[in-house]
């Protein structure tokens, strides 16, 4: 009994003797907060490589710039008083203490030290920022700690991204062993950094087996990048084509179905915009709380402000001019020169910003080099939702049948007990809202002025007539279809280029088949 009471005796006293070798000193203090740049870090990384909770709250101090020195003192300043960052205790600060200096690379350095002290954690959520502030790490001082992270890691995902950070840190040992280790284990990366660490060590490298091992390893990361960039772009011209989408399908009943050439169809778009931005004011304003769900009210605001404008313009303005397409063009053209005058009237001339909501921020990281950001993913969601309310609309309810049938023969429809001219303004105001729809999808990722509906005008007309006048399935195609082959033409050629080649592209198809993709099915065929 007496041996085993002098045996945790002994192990109590190792371990008081650890733990006051691993604390924090005041010399340890005083070479991280003054000194020349390099020995404050050779100080700093040798104190997180044994870290204890002093040593953490002093850096994260420096890191605030809340440390001063008065000789050979380092005192913390916490809520205007001076603190000793070894005992805790409360300290005088002399009159002559002076703010430590941090440049900088001191501050990189700082940021760096807590981002490994965090590996340690017990939270996962901090685990992984910290170990997304070091996955372009390649200073071998870092080693100890991202090994002894490594070891105690039980999550897979992460333990895998701890490999990958400590070979990028081994790639440039003076173990050729390591090095062809690490050069393998880099083969499986999609980081862009991964490319250059290995470009750069490839220049210097003498071992024949290491260099194959390098050149085989840039080989493979430069294929996933490559893949990545594609789909990338892939959901770049998805993204862009929903939008196109979202602006082509008012036009598709307006245009399309009812023949009618609206040149203000990107200002009733502004509308909309214009809509979402005066709500967001009023959730800023009145309901502060509620301000992540604001976009839940701007939707059929924007909706009924552009349906609401559509229709008096039908009533005010088209219905006068139907059967007359030059006439209208003109007349619609000086409406949104009004329209545009009358938003910077009100509102200004400059652009307004909107806000994300908090549940639109970030993004979903498919690769290294391929995030899917929250909100283009959701308009592209809501762009396919709202194509499948009009062609709901269209296909299956009382005023889709008297749109279709007011389209197809107007004098039988008239007959029949239609009242037309009411069903053309139903029509005229459904598109019109879509465009609204169009503009507060628009307003989550670019900035709202009264310019914005002139950039997607010319776009979306080309979408109609490459699908197929009045084919909402042919609006689709041609939405999607030109928005993917504008982004992989602008990787190649440039946006000018591309822009140019999409529109010969498609004066070439309009020569080879008028009809568009989809043909309008009829007994006759002009």
């Amino acid at each position: 009994m007496f041996v085993s009471l002098f045996s945790r005796l002994i192990a109590c006293l190792l371990l008081c003797a650890a733990a006051q070798a691993h604390a924090l000193t005041a010399e340890a203090a005083r070479a991280m907060a003054a000194g020349d740049t390099d020995e404050r870090i050779a100080a700093l990384q040798a104190a997180i490589a044994t870290p204890d909770e002093a040593t953490v709250a002093f850096i994260r101090a420096m890191a605030d710039d809340a440390v001063k020195i008065a000789g050979d003192r380092v005192i913390v300043i916490q809520n205007d008083k001076g603190v000793d960052p070894v005992s805790g205790s409360e300290v005088p600060v002399p009159e002559d203490a002076e703010d430590i200096v941090n440049n900088n690379r001191m501050r990189g350095e700082f940021d760096t030290a807590l981002a490994s002290l965090q590996l340690m954690s017990a939270d996962i959520a901090e685990r992984r920022k910290a170990i997304d502030a070091l996955r372009e790490e390649t200073d071998e001082a870092r080693l100890p700690l991202i090994e002894k992270a490594l070891a105690a890691e039980q999550d897979s995902a992460l333990k895998a991204r701890l490999e990958s950070i400590r070979a990028r840190i081994l790639i440039a040992s003076g173990d050729a062993a390591k090095r062809l280790d690490a050069a393998q284990h880099l083969a499986a990366s999609g980081n862009p950094a991964t490319r250059t660490v290995l470009l750069e060590q490839l220049r210097g490298e003498e071992d024949p087996q290491v260099k194959a091992a390098l050149q085989a390893a840039l080989k493979s990361v430069e294929e996933r990048l490559q893949w990545g960039e594609r789909l990338a772009a892939m959901f770049s011209g998805i993204s862009l084509g929903s939008i196109l989408l979202l602006v082509a399908l008012g036009l598709a009943i307006t245009y399309g179905l009812m023949g009618v050439i609206n040149m203000a169809h990107g200002e009733l778009m502004m509308i909309g915009a214009y809509a979402t931005y005066v709500m967001q004011g009023v959730f800023q304003r009145y309901f502060p709380g509620a301000f992540d769900w604001y976009l839940a009210a701007a939707v059929p605001a924007a909706f009924l402000a552009s349906a609401l404008m559509g229709a008096v313009l039908e009533r005010g303005v088209i219905r006068f001019l139907y059967g007359r397409p030059l006439e209208t063009l003109l007349a619609t053209w000086g409406i949104s020169l009004v329209l545009q005058q009358l938003v910077r009237s009100v509102f200004g001339a400059q652009n307004v910003g909107v806000e994300n909501p908090a549940w639109m921020s970030g993004g979903v990281q498919l690769m290294e080099n391929l995030q899917l950001p929250w909100n283009r993913v959701i308009i592209v969601a809501f762009a396919l939702a709202v194509l499948g309310g009009v062609a709901f609309l269209i296909s299956k309810t009382r005023l889709g049948l008297f749109v279709r049938g007011v389209t197809q023969n107007r004098p039988i429809a008239s007959c029949m007990g239609v009242n037309t001219a009411r069903v053309d303004t139903y029509a005229f105001a459904l598109g019109s809202g879509i465009a609204g729809l169009a503009g507060c999808a628009l307003s989550q990722v670019g900035n709202v002025g009264p310019d914005l509906g002139q950039g997607y005008i010319v776009d979306s007309f080309m979408v109609v007539v490459l699908g197929g006048v009045g084919q909402l399935a042919g609006t689709v195609y041609a939405a999607l279809g030109l928005g993917v082959l504008n982004k992989f033409l602008e990787g190649w050629t440039g946006a000018v280029l591309a822009k140019i080649a999409v529109l010969v592209f498609i004066i070439i198809f309009i020569q080879k088949r008028p009809q568009g993709i989809f043909a309008v099915k009829g007994r006759t065929a002009d």
